[in-house]
């Protein structure tokens, strides 16, 4: 019998509670670029402010905006708080492992990351599947629109969308907190993802990846199905539409999320879905930068480049600060 499971399988040894020999983890961020570190580390804190900036402003805006009270302002106002919540969790160890060259971070350190990352990838996997929805209903049926997506159900959806979220973070954290962690103390990466974890550990983890396989499925596979199968419909409506700009009014109204979704899930899908041996370590560090730290910024700037109900907000907002 393999020595890792007969330790796995001492009572002493089980769990996060037992004595494992990972108590601090070193996260190498990106090695390479050292001789950089300045200029990376201020264009991410750049980026941060952004970041925070732009997500504030979109909360702020529907607040205060007696206009943006509808659906579609409301989801994307919940969409800014799951990127703020995922910046914030990566972001700021970033800058630190950048600056010196590397962070060190206990294991529960690790796992708490995980942790807020997750949560913020699961739920805004379903969020942008129940704006796809939000999309198909005003499109598709757009008489019965206010009647369907009325406050109550969109509350509940996003309490479901939390709660569902918690469950799946709440199943992966129970799964790794029974694993023995040996070693090794380091994970070349700039955040706690879920196979660097893994790779600590020396007990079987085959059980686990089948488990985050079917979670992948329904946090993933299944909100990226719903969006194409409701975008299916959204342009066979468009395309019944006799005149060119009925049909560009409501393309209009879905194109900004659209956007977000192809970068979203295309640069996930290359993260988790694409082979690793086809990309280089580099290569995927950078995909993962980009949807946790660029995307949450280009979020803010495309559904307020693009809304016209956003800029007005926003002229009205500068006018009463200004009159102030």
């Amino acid at each position: 019998m393999p020595d890792w499971y007969r330790r796995t399988e001492d009572p002493d040894h089980e769990g996060l509670q037992s004595t494992n020999n990972i108590t601090s983890i070193l996260l190498l961020g990106f090695p390479n670029l050292q001789n950089y570190k300045f200029l990376f580390f201020s264009l991410l804190v750049l980026l941060y402010c952004g970041t925070i900036s732009g997500n504030l402003l979109i909360m702020v805006l529907y607040l205060v905006s007696k206009t943006l009270q509808s659906p579609m302002y409301f989801f994307i106002t919940q969409l800014s708080i799951f990127d703020l919540l995922l910046t914030t969790d990566i972001v700021p160890v970033l800058l630190h492992t950048i600056l010196y060259g590397g962070s060190t971070i206990t294991l529960i350190g690790c796992i708490t990351q995980f942790v807020f990352f997750a949560n913020s990838v699961f739920s805004e996997c379903l969020l942008l599947a129940f704006m796809s929805y939000d999309r198909y209903v005003a499109i598709c049926n757009p008489l019965r629109y206010h009647s369907i997506m009325n406050h109550m159900f969109c509350v509940t959806i996003i309490c479901i969308i939390w709660v569902m979220g918690y469950i799946g973070t709440l199943i992966c954290v129970i799964s790794i907190c029974n694993l023995y962690f040996c070693g090794p103390h380091v994970i070349d990466h700039f955040y706690c993802d879920m196979e660097p974890i893994l790779q600590l550990s020396c007990s079987d983890t085959s059980l686990i990846h089948i488990q985050s396989f079917i979670i992948g499925i329904f946090f993933a596979i299944s909100p990226f199905t719903i969006i194409v199968t409701s975008y299916v419909y959204i342009v066979i409506t468009i395309l019944k539409i006799p005149s060119n700009t009925g049909r560009h009014k409501a393309f209009s109204t879905c194109s900004s999320h659209l956007i977000v979704v192809s970068i979203y899930y295309g640069t996930l899908i290359m993260v988790y879905i694409f082979p690793k041996k086809e990309q280089s370590l580099t290569i995927g560090k950078i995909l993962s930068l980009i949807y946790t730290v660029l995307t949450p910024l280009l979020n803010p700037i495309i559904y307020t480049l693009r809304n016209r109900d956003f800029k007005e907000a926003f002229h009205r907002l500068k006018l009463i600060f200004c009159f102030d």
